[in-house]
């Protein structure tokens, strides 16, 4: 028995130095080769399960502790020290089977919320219908309005038993190291698991249970369907695949999951199953999650790099006393150019909606380097644009969601300001108004189609307004916009104007604008550049599929809200401002902002450069000073707009030509065609406006100090002479 076992043990060996020297057959599964007998495999398993307790439920999240691109030592060992504290309050109580700390593995989650997780690596045991089928069960995904269609809320079993399983292929050996949970998002039933235990295997056909010591492993889970609960493992677990097995749940509902996976993939050595698409960088940027003192840190420090083309500046302060800082990129920073059209982007008006927020940082960084390494593309945006990027419109907001984390975060914490305020739906409806005015036959005659005045009730100190969107308006007073962009999350579409619908019954109509055409191109513009809203085989983020739009929509066609800051921005200014959904998870996760990032840098640099096409031009006076304020009406376009104090304008236009006609008080009417071309780059369209004959009447009367006689008064004083 002796030599038998020797000769096992030599080719066991053998085998393993096979594998390692890269001999194995291509055609064979590499991760389901038995490197070592299945025994020993479970065997491991089970010696990494036996002797630790369950954790906290609710612990909090942790970071990546990994060194950012291009950050200093010494700030990467603040962070990392930092993220130790925090791991040690997240594992705090949880102690092995000799009462010591075990050890934790910080580990992102496998992506069944962003979508890397395809629908065909979920499983599960049975479903009550396609709509409540596994590929539904991810973290934060919501349902539709109807229920029972093909886009419920979560994962429902077809049985309400212990017998039920929910199952996760990570197509790869991962190290797995926690689990989040919700209930079925749903306005009608209330649904969801309280308890379950975690199974796993390499094969899908062998199963070992997680254990506390020599008894099964049952995590406590949702006590309500919307707050997600994180179960970290007493020990990481290596294994592809993974089981959640619900033991209990609520009472008068039945077993219904959303889930999240936390794992960190093993060494791959034969790349057997790498991601296809896979995303990487190469630019060197700061990719984590900032908080209100990081983010005006690194704005300082990109101020700091490239001095001559930066400004920092804050347009006013949010509830908690929080100062709502932009930053200026421009060739003359601090000054409105003639001729120089003025760009935004904002983000985080939702504070939970984080990536925004992220991507405009990054974007601040990347100009910055790309100006000084010699980029002719950037360089030309800089010197021809004046670009304002605001990052955090509701930082207080951000402050409750990042206190959870981007996995505990859930659908709605920090949405709104500190005062329970949707700071996006909190602009005046001016909407009304001007349909108003239309139905009365007003326009244009006795109410312009542009600049709607703002109602008196919305300016007064009682009135139900944010501070932070008090602050927004009067920054949009201020300067003379020309187009604007408000990064959200949540799903993957760019939204246009207008956003409420004119039938105040209907939820979702569409809606179009004057500029309609306008809207649509440049909603495209940064759809069709964006690396998946129009890809055409990609999953739904929640319900809807934009792709089927070219990843662009009406708002009111999607959900009719007033008072929204795109509708706001179209009828009280100039700009043109939309919305841009950039992502199906709202709060992701460290490890996804290089790959976010390659999805919409492309995009945020060529909608900024929209800036540029249709006309623009000076209209003056005789004398070749700037009138301000007059107004730029284009024929067969029912909006008009407005010179900046200078007499610049900006109208946005599609290729074509257009007669514009200029009016100014006190100067004669001019027009002129104008013609726009593919090309970016704005055509000019200049104007010299003479005075009006009544101006200048009025001019000479008043200079001798006579006022002008009325006909009404000349007819009187006739009929007086007459009798």
């Amino acid at each position: 028995m002796m030599w038998l076992r020797t000769l096992l043990l030599l080719g066991l060996v053998g085998r393993l130095l096979d594998e390692c020297s890269g001999h194995s057959s291509e055609d064979e599964d590499y991760y389901m080769q038995e490197l070592l007998s299945r025994e020993h495999y479970q065997r491991v398993l089970e010696d990494r399960a036996t002797d630790g307790r369950q954790t906290p439920t609710r612990a909090k999240p942790r970071s990546s502790a990994s060194k950012p691109a291009g950050g200093s030592d010494t700030a990467s060992a603040r962070s990392v020290s930092k993220k130790s504290e925090k791991n040690k309050k997240a594992v705090k109580g949880v102690r092995d089977a000799e009462g010591v700390f075990p050890e934790r593995d910080d580990c992102p989650p496998l992506g069944l919320e962003t979508l890397k997780i395809d629908d065909f690596q979920l499983h599960a045991s049975s479903m009550r219908h396609y709509g409540l089928g596994p590929h539904r069960g991810r973290l934060n995904i919501q349902g539709g309005l109807y229920e029972d269609d093909l886009y419920d809320g979560g994962w429902c079993a077809g049985r309400n038993d212990p017998l039920q399983w929910f199952e996760v292929d990570a197509r790869r050996l991962m190290k797995f190291t926690g689990v989040v949970t919700q209930g079925r998002s749903s306005l009608w039933s209330s649904d969801w698991v309280s308890s379950y235990k975690v199974l796993l295997s390499n094969d899908s056909h062998s199963w070992v249970t997680l254990k506390n010591g020599s008894r099964d492993l049952i995590f406590s889970a949702n006590r309500e369907k919307e707050i997600p609960v994180l179960n970290l493992f007493p020990k990481p677990v290596v294994a592809r695949y993974i089981r959640i097995n619900p033991r209990s749940w609520y009472s008068s509902g039945s077993i219904c999951m959303r889930v999240e996976i936390m794992g960190c993939p093993m060494p791959d050595p034969n790349n057997y199953y790498r991601r296809r698409n896979e995303v990487t960088t190469t630019d060197n940027l700061d990719f984590r999650h900032h908080s209100y003192k990081e983010m005006r840190q690194l704005m300082k420090v990109v101020n700091e790099m490239c001095p001559n083309i930066t400004r920092i500046y804050n347009i006013g302060k949010s509830y908690n006393g929080q100062k709502l800082y932009a930053i200026e990129i421009s060739d003359n920073p601090g000054e409105h150019e003639l001729g120089e059209p003025e760009f935004r982007y904002t983000a985080g008006s939702h504070g939970n909606e984080v990536l925004g927020r992220e991507l405009l940082l990054l974007l601040m960084q990347f100009m910055c380097q790309e100006y000084l390494s010699g980029n002719t593309r950037i360089r030309r945006l800089v010197h021809e644009t004046r670009i304002h990027l605001l990052p955090s419109i509701n930082p207080d907001g951000y402050e409750k969601a990042s206190e959870a984390g981007s996995e505990l975060s859930g659908w709605s914490l920090g949405r709104w300001s500190q005062d329970g305020l949707d700071i996006h739906h909190n602009f005046p409806d001016l909407n009304s108004v001007l349909w108003e005015a239309e139905a009365q036959k007003w326009v244009p005659r006795k109410f312009h189609n542009h600049h709607v005045p703002i109602p008196d009730w919305y300016r007064s100190t009682n009135a139900t307004v944010a501070v932070e969107t008090r602050a927004l308006v009067s920054w949009m007073e201020k300067i003379p916009f020309v187009l604007g962009g408000n990064l959200q999350g949540g799903e993957l579409v760019v939204t246009f104007p207008f956003d409420r619908t004119r039938s105040v019954t209907a939820l979702r109509e569409a809606t179009p604008t004057a500029d309609d055409h306008v809207f649509r191109w440049l909603a495209f513009s940064y759809a069709s550049t964006h690396r998946l809203m129009t890809h055409a085989s990609r999953r739904v983020c929640h319900t809807d599929d934009f792709a089927k739009e070219d990843g662009t929509i009406n708002g009111a066609s999607w959900h009719t809200a007033a008072g929204s800051m795109n509708d706001f921005s179209y009828l009280h200014t100039n700009c043109f401002e939309l919305s841009m959904y950039v992502g199906c998870d709202k709060f992701p996760h460290e490890t996804e902002l290089p790959e976010e990032w390659e999805n919409n840098r492309e995009s945020l640099l060529v909608f900024m450069e929209q800036v540029h096409r249709g006309i623009k031009g000076v209209v003056r006076d005789v004398q070749g000073k700037g009138i301000a304020n007059a107004i730029i009406a284009v024929d067969g376009i029912n909006h008009d707009i407005r010179t900046a104090s200078d007499g610049d304008y900006w109208r946005l236009l599609n290729p074509g030509e257009y007669r514009v006609t200029v009016r100014a008080e006190g100067f004669s009417v001019s027009s002129k065609v104008c013609a726009v071309g593919y090309d970016i780059g704005a055509s000019s369209c200049d104007f010299v406006l003479g005075r009006s004959n009544l101006s200048r009447i009025r001019e000479i009367m008043q200079k001798f100090n006579k006022q002008p006689i009325s006909m009404r008064q000349r007819l009187r004083q006739r009929r007086l002479l007459d009798t």
